[in-house]
């Protein structure tokens, strides 16, 4: 009979709007389908907010680049080293078509209620995907609510809570958590409640943090 693999729990502080975010969750998975015999991962996502300045309506994306990284060209141009980066990982990343950029705490909202359904992962795939390779607006609650029901929400349900304040205390509570923490850049993975990592490490990195944390389950 084989072993009885080891149940690890893995924190994952995240933006939606983070490519390195969608690159740090492609090569976890990478490392945990790599050891499945072994292990059994419990994953959850809790937010962070890049600039949380960024306006709750948005902003226009070519402005907002602009303004942060001189021009919107300069922009495209470093994007296209996290875009060569990001299709070896099998992401067709598509900057040039984003129109707006969001606050994010509305897609948190949607990720904190999918958390509850079981289908908090599928909502955080279908978030990165719909900003960074659809170049939809992940900050409108009509697209989240496509989103969500994508993942198999409830589409009402969805759309109730988000025009009400479902979520906004916990969201918000866990931001101020990560600031206590002395997070000021993500991804960041927590495994075990006491392994941190810190950014979108190469697979072997995270195989040898998962070795450990299952060595000591």
């Amino acid at each position: 009979m084989a072993p009885a693999r080891k149940q690890i729990r893995i924190d994952v502080i995240s933006d939606t709007v983070c490519p390195w975010c969608y690159i740090g969750k492609r090569r976890l998975e990478r490392a945990l389908e790599q050891r499945a015999d072994a292990i059994e991962a419990e994953v959850r996502y809790h937010p962070f907010q890049l600039d949380p300045t960024v306006p709750a309506e948005g902003a226009d994306a070519r402005t907002h680049f602009a303004a942060k990284f001189g021009s919107w060209e300069r922009f495209l141009q470093i994007a296209s080293h996290v875009a060569a980066v990001g299709a070896a990982e099998g992401i067709p990343f598509a900057f040039e078509k984003a129109t707006r950029t969001p606050n994010t705490l509305e897609s948190h909202r949607l990720a904190w209620l999918a958390a509850g359904t079981g289908r908090q992962l599928d909502v955080i795939e279908r978030l990165f995907a719909a900003h960074f390779v659809e170049g939809r607006d992940v900050g409108s609650r009509e697209v989240l609510v496509d989103i969500g029901a994508a993942a198999g929400l409830d589409a009402e349900e969805v759309r109730a809570a988000l025009a009400g304040d479902a979520g906004v205390a916990e969201v918000r509570g866990a931001l101020e958590e990560a600031r206590r923490l002395g997070i000021s850049g993500v991804p960041f993975f927590i495994v075990q409640g006491k392994y941190a990592l810190s950014g979108a490490q190469p697979v072997e990195v995270f195989l040898q943090l998962l070795d450990r944390a299952a060595a000591e389950a």
